[in-house]
């Protein structure tokens, strides 16, 4: 089997591309985290493409902060986490769950058949909240050795989302694991106190993470 090659990180565009085209095999996508990389479809025209943007968007566990009203809530919502489990409807339902400012998703049929290989493969995760037997919430990432991506979250029912995030921080920080991969500070990530940090910190963090 063909290895895959990356070009290095640092002759990214100013937007972080990396390259466009390939595919999204197993091999593929654990060699494309291995250096920094994500694929991130853009558009009908470039149906795959892949990022290291710099700055890089990190929840350092040491530095979460979750509100009281969060916490309030939370245990008033009384959601039932589950850790891998249903992950690729997890997947599915963050690609079908609309998001305010976006008209589409980048979560392709491909990316969900691609990641989904990857949970088989033992190099993904998920938290799903349920709520009434019914999936409600979850966030689904990438696992190689002690690195930790979060890819991306839906929410059906208020919280619920925020919900199945700090159920796998708790579990994560249980695992020894200090930190999670954002890739971007989205709104939520900033309230529970992510933040960017420089690229070059960011692979040094990913490298001391892998086996």
């Amino acid at each position: 089997m063909r290895k895959v090659i990356f070009p290095p990180v640092h002759l990214a565009t100013e937007d972080g591309l990396v390259a466009v085209g390939g595919d999204l095999r197993v091999e593929t996508i654990l060699e494309a985290y291995r250096n920094g990389i994500f694929p991130w479809p853009l558009s009908p025209d470039f149906p795959l493409a892949w990022f290291s943007p710099d700055p890089r968007g990190v929840l350092l566990f040491d530095e979460l902060h979750v509100p009281r009203s969060l916490q309030k809530a939370l245990r008033q919502n009384a959601f039932d986490v589950r850790h891998d489990e249903s992950f690729t409807e997890i997947v599915r339902l963050c690609a079908m769950v609309p998001r305010k400012g976006q008209e589409s998703t980048w979560i392709t049929p491909e990316i969900i058949a691609g990641y989904s290989a990857l949970f088989e493969a033992g190099h993904a995760w998920c938290a799903g909240a349920w709520q009434g037997g019914r999936l409600v919430g979850g966030i689904y990432g990438v696992r190689l050795g002690g690195f930790r991506s979060g890819e991306s979250m839906f929410t059906l029912e208020s919280n619920a989302g925020k919900a199945a995030l700090l159920a796998a921080v708790e579990r994560l920080r249980a695992e020894g694991v200090p930190w999670l991969d954002t890739q971007m500070v989205t709104s939520v990530v900033a309230s529970l106190g992510g933040r960017e940090i420089p690229r070059e910190e960011f692979l040094s963090k990913l490298r001391s993470s892998l086996p």
